[in-house]
């Protein structure tokens, strides 16, 4: 794998990783609700998840999907509809105080952790972008052992670079972001960052 295919990787990654999902969301909620641990432990669990779906790429479930035209379309509109499902919630209602209550962390750390691993595995966000989009940046045929670890790496280092500063301004502004009026720009930036991302896979082809 050549140093350009290193660098798509990385961006595509990092725009997906900032386009606020259920992820990001509970990651805020996270943080506001239980301060900058619990809401590490929880980004840790996003990283996993995120790892599993990459570790399932490689591993040609990615090949399966290209193989079968109608199922990779499917996939594709599916995950339009569902980003633009998600813009309406986030315009709509969103974050609330209610959800940072109910994102307060219960069970310690650990719960943390799996209340991400779980979050990510359950995202269709993520699994739209590992199926239709790193296919396109990535080239499977030629991957060997030394570029998974690479791309594990990447991986790791672009979703820490992405998520830390969320998590890290949720739990020092908590006072602030708890606010109707910050919550609501908040939900509103991130509906308009997601009917972006859906207009973008919507014409890409």
């Amino acid at each position: 794998m050549t140093l350009t295919g290193f660098l798509a990787y990385s961006g595509a990654l990092a725009i997906a990783a900032a386009i606020p999902g259920p992820g990001i969301t509970a990651l805020v909620a996270r943080a506001l609700g239980s301060g900058f641990r619990s809401s590490l432990a929880m980004s840790l669990g996003l990283m996993v998840g995120d790892l599993t779906y990459l570790t399932a790429v490689v591993l040609g479930l990615a090949f399966v999907a290209q193989s079968f035209g109608m199922v990779f379309l499917a996939i594709k509109w599916l995950g339009v509809a569902y980003l633009a499902y998600l813009a309406y919630n986030f315009w709509t209602s969103g974050i609330t105080p209610e959800t940072v209550e109910a994102k307060k962390g219960k069970g310690g750390l650990f719960s943390s952790f799996l209340a991400g691993l779980t979050v990510t595995l359950g995202n269709p966000k993520t699994m739209i972008f590992y199926l239709a989009i790193t296919p396109t940046v990535v080239d499977l045929h030629s991957l060997t052992l030394g570029d998974y670890g690479i791309l594990v790496a990447i991986t790791i280092a672009v979703l820490m670079i992405v998520l830390v500063p969320y998590l890290l301004l949720a739990s020092q502004a908590r006072w602030f972001l708890k606010t109707p009026r910050a919550l609501k720009l908040l939900n509103r930036t991130a509906a308009g960052f997601m009917v972006g991302a859906a207009a973008a896979i919507a014409v890409r082809q």
